[in-house]
């Protein structure tokens, strides 16, 4: 079966751990100077070294984030099963301070396995996304109308077309 796997990029990671490091030497330079206030200091290296094992996990991290098939899309940061195409209605671009994400709209007959808070449930209406939300930010260069129109041509297709259209798009590119 082919499948089409989106791996986060690690140049992403690395320049976590370069700008936390910035943070992170700021930090050590307040606690050597004399006249600095020493609890600035550590705050700043206290928070933002926590960046470098989030860096580190990310950069080290090599399984795929993304998986499309013919039998539908998974994401593992979504906490849902494989997404069968037969539920995705309508897709679309959301970008929430330069976090790229794809709104998956579903049928009603699929069944979410997370549920959302109240307050974050209507939070995420009121900032137009879905219940379920494909986050791009940590996915190597990808163009979200590019995915976006894939996943609606897939939810389009039967499934023959759909192994075609994969193979297609793997040999080629999103």
């Amino acid at each position: 079966m082919t499948e089409i796997k989106l791996y986060k990029s690690p140049w992403r990671a690395i320049k976590l751990i370069l700008l936390c490091s910035i943070f992170v030497i700021g930090g050590i330079w307040l606690l050597t100077s004399t006249d600095s206030p020493k609890l600035v200091g550590w705050l700043s290296i206290g928070f933002f070294g926590l960046g470098y094992p989030v860096g580190l996990f990310n950069l080290f991290d090599r399984r795929p984030q993304i998986i499309i098939n013919q039998e539908g899309i998974w994401d593992r940061t979504t906490k849902q099963n494989l997404i069968n195409w037969n539920y995705i209605i309508n897709a679309y671009p959301l970008d929430i301070s330069g976090q790229k994400f794809v709104c998956l709209q579903l049928d009603e007959k699929f069944e979410i396995m997370d549920r959302q808070y109240k307050w974050a449930s209507n939070m995420t209406k009121s900032i137009g996304a879905q219940k379920v939300n494909l986050h791009l930010g940590q996915i190597k260069k990808i163009d979200p109308n590019r995915l976006i129109k894939l996943i609606m041509t897939m939810s389009e297709l039967d499934t023959t077309e759909r192994n075609k259209k994969l193979k297609y798009v793997a040999q080629h590119g999103i």
